[in-house]
């Protein structure tokens, strides 16, 4: 009583009276106390920290106002105070220990005045104020000494608590969080969890016993407790734990939820606000270019002039030509084309810089024209290497797109596509309809008709294009439509053959006078052949705008072997006619959210002409009427594959003449992206529905 005796000595009726404590720094709170502390919990009012306002590292000053308040402020420096309380009980009372008043900003005969400001102040507080003892002067009854705890709910933003003291011997437990809140900044989808540490300390003259920790609030499932010495610990004045949260970003946007952990506080625990923002990220998108070409042996165009003898390799530039940007793809799509080969032979497409895989990308007897979709990771300083394996050929190369790698070509290129498989359906087929093979030096427009909510969303096809017995050898070339054909090929045939080839074709809307009704504006594509040819389009896939929901993103991966049924890898030996396999890619190549394995497959001199096709397993599927390839007897052919997994991550493969043996060789995989999943983290999204076509057709040919 003595030191507020002083305090207040110089008080008179009406004036203010100024008492200030000198800011010395203390080993740990002695009586009596005069102090605040403040939890802001989930909020960030009236304070953006939690922490103890004290005459540690404050200047402390109580001034009584005239109208019976007491105001209580902290400093450390000449500004406004850091901390700015006023206090007071209902009109016409004196504060009462072990009772609970409702507060406002400034009171009445039913509610306490409380009235917080610390970095902000509040035009509409609300809380409670439980007192835990109060002193007044014997002489005139005011009020020299307050112990309470508080509730204060800043403009309806939340609690914030904690305790009051002044001139009080009352003690008090103080648990202090820092940082507080944790914000993890900006995100990008599918990166790495971020971790960060809270440090908890007891800043109060009591220990703190800790108990459980938990996460809540709006988006607790993004956010993990990944460590926790705190939890079951006792925490002397002074001590400290910490506790380490990760977050991770599944879809753009903004998120937040509470780090809990319960105490002997009387509030029973303490709230640490966790929040980050999101936002999507380019990698694994589909970006479609040209198409254009970029090398040709032939002519000397990307590498040497002439043919790649045996053994031999070539690395060919891919980054910053043919539309690709110098920076952020990290795999490209190409059409690779063999002419005039002198011996059977293969070649192999890998990342430059990389040892040379066991795999193929191009199988081919001598002297035969032919191409192939290759996917391929690009290597050291944007390249790929293409070898060569025997005899000498010639190799032609177009660029039809890319996949992001990085998030460094965004700002320039926007964001790209996401892969949306289908059934593979027909779209189009010239053996059909009366109209008749498409004749050398003629083009065909085709159209896709999709719900209206889906179509105006598709960027580009994949599709299965064959020629069938064209009258010579030629070529075909798909591309988004336009009078201009592009000096570039897709499907390289010779004379009375049988030959398909995977592509992803850059899609244009149709807004020609055949695409009429509901078909007007649907997406479009041409094709055109150099020599008279029977044309089928079997649509296998599309590439969206990257917001449909339950997209895929590719993960390249250097090409790996999971079949060759020669040895018995992946396959027991040769299928036989009629025959279907079941093929389960290594475990270590997929994910829970893999739904496509992109593969080059090859059939190996099958006894009789066949069609393999590919499907998903274990599923109530049937074997679609499509087939992704079409070997005559004794041939070796290759095309790129896009197989979907059924629930077991498992594909089929079916043979339907003859004897043939297989060989299977994985250049990525396609998976779920969390930012546009609509099953996030559930494996069960492999059998959700899909897209469907509602209608497809095409023009009358068009000579060129």
């Amino acid at each position: 009583m003595r030191i507020f005796r002083a305090l207040f000595g110089m008080s008179v009726a009406g004036a203010c009276a100024l008492a200030v404590l000198p800011g010395a720094a203390l080993a740990a709170p002695t009586a009596p106390y005069t102090l605040v502390t403040i939890d802001i919990g989930e909020t960030s009012s009236p304070a953006v920290e939690s922490r103890v306002f004290s005459a540690d590292g404050f200047t402390v000053s109580v001034q009584p106002q005239t109208e019976g308040s007491t105001w209580m402020y902290f400093r450390d420096g000449p500004q406004d105070p850091r901390l700015s309380l006023l206090f007071k009980a209902p009109t016409g009372e004196q504060f009462v220990a072990g009772r609970t008043y409702p507060t406002t900003r400034f009171g009445d005969a039913d509610n306490a005045r409380l009235d917080i400001s610390s970095d902000w102040g509040c035009g509409n507080p609300t809380g409670s104020l439980t007192v835990r003892s109060a002193a007044f002067d014997p002489e005139t009854q005011e009020l020299t000494g307050l112990a309470a705890s508080y509730s204060y709910n800043c403009d309806n933003r939340g609690d914030a608590t904690g305790e009051i003291r002044w001139n009080s011997d009352v003690e008090y437990a103080a648990l202090l969080s820092s940082p507080a809140p944790v914000d993890f900044g900006e995100l990008k989808v599918e990166s790495p969890a971020q971790t960060r540490k809270v440090t908890y300390r007891s800043a109060g003259s009591l220990p703190v016993t800790l108990g459980s920790a938990t996460l809540a609030g709006t988006d607790p499932a993004s956010f993990l407790i990944t460590g926790n010495d705190c939890t079951g610990r006792t925490l002397d004045p002074g001590a400290s734990c910490t506790m380490t949260v990760a977050a991770t970003a599944r879809r753009a946007g903004s998120f937040a939820a509470n780090l809990v952990l319960a105490d002997d506080s009387p509030y029973g625990k303490r709230l640490v606000r966790l929040k980050f923002s999101a936002v999507d990220t380019a990698v694994g998108t589909y970006y479609a270019v040209g198409p254009s070409r970029v090398m040709d042996t032939r002519s000397g165009l990307g590498v040497r002039k002439g043919k790649l003898g045996a053994g031999q390799k070539v690395d060919l530039q891919i980054t910053g030509r043919g539309g690709v940007p110098s920076s952020g793809a990290g795999s490209v799509v190409l059409n690779v084309t063999v002419a005039n080969p002198t011996a059977s032979s293969f070649l192999t497409v890998y990342p430059a810089g990389e040892g040379r895989p066991t795999a193929s990308s191009i199988n081919f007897p001598k002297s035969w024209l032919g191409s192939n979709n290759v996917t391929v990771k690009l290597g050291s300083g944007g390249k790929v290497s293409i070898y060569n394996h025997a005899g000498a050929t010639d190799a032609v190369v177009d660029v039809v797109g890319w996949y992001a790698g990085s998030d460094a070509a965004l700002a320039s290129q926007g964001m790209g596509g996401q892969y949306q498989w289908f059934n593979p359906v027909r779209i189009l087929d010239t053996r059909s309809g009366g109209g008749g093979a498409l004749p050398g030096g003629w083009s065909i427009t085709g159209w896709v008709n999709f719900v209206p909510e889906f179509r105006s969303h598709v960027r580009a096809y994949v599709l299965n294009i064959t020629a069938v017995s064209p009258k010579k050898n030629g070529y075909l070339t798909a591309w988004k439509g336009g009078w201009d054909v592009p000096a570039t090929s897709t499907v390289n045939y010779a004379a009375g053959k049988v030959v398909p080839n995977l592509a992803i074709v850059e899609s244009s809307p149709c807004y020609a006078d055949f695409c009429t009704g509901d078909s007007y504006g649907a997406p479009s594509y041409e094709v055109y052949t150099s020599a008279t040819s029977h044309v089928v389009v079997d649509l296998v896939g599309v590439i969206d705008d990257a917001t449909v929901v339950d997209g895929l993103r590719f993960t390249p991966r250097s090409p790996t072997r999971i079949v060759d049924s020669r040895s018995g890898l992946g396959i027991p030996g040769v299928l036989g006619p009629g025959s279907v396999r079941k093929v389960t890619p290594p475990s270590a190549m997929l994910t829970d959210t893999t739904e496509v394995v992109a593969m080059n497959v090859t059939a190996v001199t099958p006894t009789k002409s066949t069609v393999v096709t590919v499907w998903p397993a274990d599923t109530t599927r049937p074997r679609p009427n499509a087939s992704n390839l079409n070997p005559g007897a004794g041939q070796t052919v290759s095309n790129a594959v896009f197989g979907q997994l059924g629930p077991n991550q498992a594909f089929n493969v079916h043979n339907l003449s003859g004897d043939v043996h297989l060989v299977a060789d994985v250049v990525g995989t396609f998976y779920r992206y969390s930012g546009t999943d609509s099953h996030v983290g559930s494996a069960s999204a492999r059998t959700s529905a899909r897209p469907t076509v509602v209608g497809a057709g095409a023009s009358a040919p068009v000579r060129r």
